[in-house]
């Protein structure tokens, strides 16, 4: 039985923050119940690369991080859209929702409405800015957010940068924050019987994840600048090129920068006056750099690979994502896994954290829009005839 077993969730949330916080929690055991805007449903289902599974509703960008929930459609604009969904929350322990700050209050469906009738209730608010402040009503796109928290300035290098992410790191990191917060509060919520509004913001969640790039500022004043592969705290550590490929080599300390300077044949290395101390290699970056750019050619990347790390020295083969993906060490932790449905099937991979007794993987695909309404409107005690009405109007 996983930690979140028996806790209900209702997702009110679009495209990728807020669905990659849910998809953690049904990870982690819970239900998540996926609600929905009727015929058209989450905008990610239109989105991605496969241009049938799009049209279908079932885009490659849903799936990705949908796998697991349930679909139920609602209108929430109206009337009988807000009662049933009240009633939802009734047996519910969390909502979750990514709308702009003021649009759930607007509609009524607001935490200090919510959790009138459901005290234990954990409501999280996921935005780009936060609930407040002169930027709350800006739309929460990821791209303007790596660009406003500092995230491009500091990537790639001094002729690339500002360069964007390969992907959407403040949507990403926007939904771990949440996830992590919406656990804790559930904590306090079962102790306690009072549950708590939670206000994430992705700008705040990204900073927060750049550590020692602004404690760097805050505490010493040095404005980070952008440096590419290399690593700012050490050197040489960065990607190297060798006689094939590149290779990451993080040789951070001193007794690794030892090692290395054996295993490439270079022990002089380790006496020169210009490398013998780690701040004084950090001024010569460039010139201890060229000295074991200059030994890797003797070698593949691969095989520098396993040379370096039997010696204790941080190296690893630069991976594209095919390659990783087919790696034997994830699939004999078995971090990707398929589905089979009526349209094909659905690869899909399981979160960053293992349980070895219970390895945490979706136990259903993703959600055909609308899928679960109808099974949960019976649950609320709606008959045939009520359900089809509601179907009718447009209310589901």
């Amino acid at each position: 039985m996983l930690p979140l077993h028996g806790v209900r969730v209702l997702d009110v949330t679009n495209v990728l923050a807020g669905p990659f916080c849910s998809y953690q929690l049904v990870l982690l055991g819970a239900e998540v119940i996926k609600v929905e805007q009727p015929a058209r449903g989450d905008l990610a289902r239109q989105l991605g690369i496969n241009v049938k599974a799009s049209e279908r509703l079932m885009g490659d960008s849903f799936v990705a991080v949908n796998v697991g929930k349930q679909s139920v459609t609602l209108d929430l604009k109206s009337p009988q859209g807000k009662f049933i969904f009240k009633q939802m929350v009734g047996i519910s322990d969390i909502v979750i929702e990514n709308f702009r700050p003021g649009v759930m209050k607007r509609l009524g469906l607001d935490y200090e409405i919510l959790s009138q009738a459901a005290p234990a209730l954990v409501y999280c608010a996921l935005s780009g800015f936060g609930q407040d402040g002169p930027l709350a009503l800006r739309p929460a796109y990821d791209q303007i957010i790596q660009g406003m928290s500092g995230v491009m300035s500091v990537t790639g290098d001094e002729h690339s940068a500002p360069l964007r992410t390969g992907y959407p790191v403040c949507d990403t990191l926007g939904g771990l924050t949440a996830a992590m917060a919406i656990c804790a509060a559930l904590v306090e919520a079962r102790a306690t019987g009072h549950g708590r509004m939670i206000d994430v913001s992705m700008l705040e969640s990204t900073i927060a994840c750049m550590g020692w790039v602004v404690s760097n500022y805050l505490n010493a004043g040095v404005i980070p600048t952008p440096m590419g592969n290399e690593n700012f705290t050490a050197a040489p550590s960065g990607a190297f090129q060798t006689g094939d490929g590149l290779l990451n080599i993080a040789a951070n300390e001193n007794a690794q920068y030892v090692k290395l300077c054996d295993v490439i044949g270079r022990p002089d290395l380790k006496t020169d006056p210009r490398f013998a101390d780690r701040d004084i290699r950090k001024s010569n970056r460039a010139l201890i750099n060229r000295e074991i750019t200059q030994a890797l050619q003797a070698r593949t990347a691969p095989e520098w690979d396993v040379l370096l790390t039997e010696a204790g020295v941080p190296a690893g083969c630069i991976l594209s994502v095919p390659e990783i993906l087919g790696h034997p060490h994830l699939t004999q932790r078995k971090f990707a896994g398929s589905f089979d449905t009526p349209a094909g099937p659905q690869n899909v991979t399981r979160g960053g954290f293992y349980f070895p007794q219970e390895p945490p993987f979706p136990a259903t695909p993703a959600p055909e829009l609308s899928q679960h309404t109808t099974q949960w409107l019976k649950k609320l005690g709606y008959d045939e005839k009520a359900i089809k009405e509601l179907k009718k109007a447009g209310v589901t």
